[in-house]
């Protein structure tokens, strides 16, 4: 599959993906929101409804007091004044059906007025004296109980005008029926979660706060005006808020957040495919590279040995004791070539099945690295340059596989020669140095150097720097990728310094080796 047709499949499907998260998540912000404005709605229905209730019950209280009262002054004798008027007669009235069943049944005073006196909650009615009075219609009898009973209701109304908002609110609200007023009505708005009371007046001090009061969940207050036809200076205020108000709004959406979170995993799982296919599709590629690798560095040796062989056996060709030696060591050096790059391929192999098997033994790193600089002096003299060493570590003991770690530290010394600038000297700097728990060495050349996206590939299997279509470097990417893993199966590290055109520098870190 073409990488641009992956590029497009996989924009496509993470546009989806993200358009649906984007939908999921609009539309559960959408049900918090509802259920927030629903939320807001019934906690002030309820409240309006408490403090309509106080002063319904207010109003009761004070009328069941007045009636009281008047019955109780209405049954006292005659010559009892009642705020300047006298009562001078009383008569009992009532109102029955033919098998004598009574419906209603109510006194008619007759009082004196004196003059100037208006008296509240009674009415006046001239006493004629006459017991002709009870013979008047019955029309006559409900007009004077209806007049009677509405003046009874304004002198309440006025009491509670004058009277009941002088009282102040500790007076008036009694807090634990107004605690259960409200908890009832919350819950008849389908509110069953804890809430904190409080009641204030109107200039903020605070006269009442339940007992278990905390400030969590302050930040969501609901309030309500008290006795809301007062004065001003004379209503109060009841707040509650509630600890655990966003824990019920999220209740009531949590069903979508599993819906959410599979959609997340599943863009995740889909991101990680895309990752895996590109992967996949550049391993592909270093395969391809490295097939042709492989069959350009083997297409040399084969060749060589091809023509060696036919001129051996060309009958035609003079065949001196100089031209069979001379034919023989090509025979010889292009087969050693063929089983070097033969066995890298099965190094690596091995690697990868975890089946290589080291033979550690205790070598001296100083000693190592002068020998491998030593092989490789004629090699960099003969490009103009030298090879500097500087030998610095004490204890210099490491317990690793000779010839892994010697093939590792080879691989690194021949790159630094295969990746020289050309017709320019190379200089190698070597130097070894340790502290209390490890072994440093570093290898640093004056080549061509790496560019910097491609330091952290180097290591990786098969992968090989760009140099065009030019083919005077061969090799199968394996070199690196082998030194990292010899030197991480002896618990060390190596790192990768470079700079285009100014040189690479590998620092490898090894165990200090300590006798037991």
């Amino acid at each position: 599959m073409r990488k641009s047709t992956i590029w497009i499949i996989a924009i496509v499907m993470g546009f989806s993906f993200l358009a649906l998260l984007f939908l999921q998540i609009s539309y559960l912000e959408e049900m918090v929101k509802m259920k927030k404005e629903q939320f807001d709605e019934s906690v002030s229905r309820s409240l309006y409804q408490v403090s309509h209730n106080m002063e319904v019950n207010e109003t009761q209280r004070y009328l069941e007091k007045d009636v009281k009262d008047t019955e109780r002054r209405a049954f006292s004798q005659d010559s009892v004044m009642v705020d300047g008027l006298g009562i001078k007669h009383s008569h009992q009235f009532a109102v029955a059906s033919d098998d004598g069943t009574v419906y209603s049944s109510f006194q008619l005073k007759t009082f004196e007025m004196k003059p100037a006196s208006v008296p509240k909650a009674m009415i006046l009615n001239k006493d004629k004296s006459s017991l002709l009075d009870a013979a008047k219609t019955m029309q006559d009898i409900v007009r004077t109980r209806y007049i009677y009973q509405k003046a009874l209701l304004d002198e309440v109304v006025y009491n509670i005008l004058y009277t009941a908002s002088d009282k102040p609110l500790k007076e008036r609200i009694n807090f634990r029926v107004l605690d259960s007023d409200i908890r009832n009505e919350l819950i008849n708005n389908g509110i069953n979660i804890p809430y904190h009371l409080t009641v204030s007046t109107t200039d903020g001090r605070e006269v009442y706060r339940c007992p278990d009061y905390s400030d969590d969940g302050k930040e969501f207050t609901y309030s309500q005006v008290l006795f809301r036809n007062d004065p001003q200076s004379k209503r109060g205020v009841v707040s509650i808020h509630f600890p655990e108000m966003n824990s019920y709004i999220f209740s009531s959406v949590r069903f979508m957040i599993p819906s959410i979170i599979f959609t997340i995993v599943l863009l995740i799982t889909f991101l990680f495919t895309i990752v895996v296919v590109f992967r996949q599709k550049r391993y592909s590629e270093i395969k391809n590279d490295f097939i042709n690798n492989m069959t350009h560095e083997l297409k040399t040796p084969i060749a060589s040995i091809s023509l060696a062989a036919q001129m051996m056996n060309d009958d035609s060709v003079t065949k001196s004791e100089q031209m069979l030696s001379h034919l023989s060591k090509v025979i010889g050096d292009e087969s050693k070539r063929l089983r070097f790059l033969v066995e890298k391929v099965l190094q690596m192999s091995m690697f990868d099945k975890k089946s290589v098997v080291f033979k550690k033994k205790e070598l001296d790193l100083n000693e190592t690295v002068e020998q491998i600089a030593q092989s490789f002096n004629l090699r960099v003299e003969h490009t103009g340059g030298k090879i500097y060493t500087e030998i610095e570590a004490v204890e210099s003991a490491i317990y690793v596989d000779e010839v892994h770690f010697q093939n590792a530290i080879t691989n690194l010394m021949d790159n630094a020669v295969k990746y020289r600038k050309q017709d320019e000297p190379l200089d190698i700097y070597i130097r070894t140095w340790n502290d209390d728990q490890h072994l440093y060495l570093s290898i640093r050349d004056t080549g061509q150097g790496i560019k910097k996206e491609n330091v952290k590939k180097i290591f990786d299997k098969f992968y090989r720097v760009h140099t065009g279509n030019k083919h005077d470097v061969k090799g199968f990417g394996l070199g690196l990728a082998y030194v990292k893993k010899v030197i991480n199966l002896h618990q060390g590290d190596i790192k990768c310094e470079s700079e285009l055109g100014k040189g690479t520098k590998f620092t490898i870190t090894l165990p200090v080796f300590k006798e037991e």
